[in-house]
């Protein structure tokens, strides 16, 4: 089988007259910048013991560890992109895969850190029993695992439906992978992303308005602006731009039999440029930096100065 994609590289070439390509600039500053955050934040955190105690810090230092491997395998694939790279197809499907499994690792992490808020509030005495750090990396341990295992799979199994062997592809997009594939593995690869997606948004969902029930009658919602309105608008916020790529991606996944090229190529270009990069510069501020024994330690990290008074 053959990969079609003479309709999606024209497409890209008009994408390129249009100067679509100016959203890459925007894109190579917020992706260095994140980067830089990610890292120390992650620096931060693995550096401390009395943050390495907490199971939400280390879900927290997953979920900067796979925006900063998303990131680096994004701005990769972009910088080939924009100067017209030619790369083999395997070195491709390495990226796309890269690619796939940290933002499904992200959105994972995110999905459980949810699950831990919700199980600290409503069982308070069994949590901290039952919960250790050894359970955290055990979960972040399954986590990856399970965010790689279909990535990883079509990534073997590709070669072998592939009948010309691995061509060399001018433009590295998903879109091109897609073309790539046969019908049933198209199929498989859009229930696994639905049925994920879905699952961990009703997951938090339920488990945010579970804690809504609980917490009403103690009083922490009265105030326009007490901390739990805000922190609960800022978690909202948060997962809403890390969700949207992935229902973007989701409906470009089933709609790619029926959607026209050059739609698809401008959704795609907007959704790996703007939405993906725009949700990994929000967690640092709004996820990562607000944590006051985070903010301190980097704070006294930047600063050269010894964290010990910090309990």
């Amino acid at each position: 089988m053959n990969c079609s994609s003479t309709n999606i590289s024209t497409a890209l070439e008009r994408t390129r007259h249009e100067g679509l390509n100016f959203l890459i600039i925007p894109a190579a500053l917020l992706t260095g910048v994140t980067l830089l955050l990610d890292l120390l934040l992650l620096v931060c955190i693995l550096g401390h013991r009395h943050l390495c105690k907490e199971t939400r810090y280390l879900l927290l230092a997953n979920v900067f560890l796979s925006d900063t491997l998303f990131l680096s395998s994004n701005f990769a694939n972009i910088a080939c992109n924009m100067l017209q790279v030619k790369v083999s197809h395997m070195f491709c499907e390495l990226i796309m895969v890269s690619k796939v499994t940290t933002c499904c690792s992200t959105i994972l992490t995110l999905t459980l850190m949810v699950v831990d808020t919700y199980l600290a509030v409503r069982c308070p005495l069994r949590y901290t029993q039952a919960l250790r750090p050894r359970h955290a990396m055990g979960a972040v341990a399954a986590v990856w695992l399970v965010a790689a295992f279909l990535p990883f799979a079509l990534l073997l199994l590709t070669p072998a439906i592939l009948l010309s062997g691995p061509p060399v592809l001018k433009d590295c997009v998903v879109l091109v992978i897609l073309d790539c594939l046969q019908n049933q593995m198209h199929i498989n690869l859009h229930v696994y992303f639905t049925v994920m997606v879905f699952l961990c948004t009703a997951l938090i969902c339920y488990c945010y308005m579970r804690l809504y029930l609980v917490t009403r009658s103690s009083g922490i919602w009265r105030s326009r602006y007490s901390r739990a309105r805000t922190t609960l608008l800022l978690h909202a916020l948060v997962l809403t731009v890390y969700f949207t790529p992935c229902f973007v991606f989701t409906a470009q996944l089933g709609l790619q039999d029926t959607m026209e090229a050059e739609l698809a190529v401008w959704l795609d270009t907007v959704n790996v440029t703007v939405l993906l990069v725009m949700s990994r510069a929000s967690a640092p501020c709004l996820y990562g930096l607000r944590y006051r024994e985070i903010y301190r330690t980097v704070w006294m990290t930047v600063g050269r100065r010894h964290p010990s008074h910090i309990s």
